[in-house]
């Protein structure tokens, strides 16, 4: 199951302190998910990317 956590805050200037946040926030969503909700996690996110790729690139042309 994964769960709604609150995105945690990012200062402006991205320190070291945020990349924990984010990783602390990763965990807490996905602890008690299974091996296929997590695959459809970071599938999901890897979609949208590419989809964000493919229009700036298509925009260039």
């Amino acid at each position: 199951m994964i769960h709604e956590v609150t995105r945690p805050e990012i200062s402006p200037e991205f320190t070291i302190d945020d990349i924990h946040k984010i990783r602390l926030w990763h965990y807490e969503m996905l602890k008690d998910a299974t091996v296929q909700e997590k695959l459809n996690f970071y599938n999901r996110g890897t979609s949208t990317t590419q989809n964000k790729i493919a229009m700036h690139t298509a925009e260039i042309r």
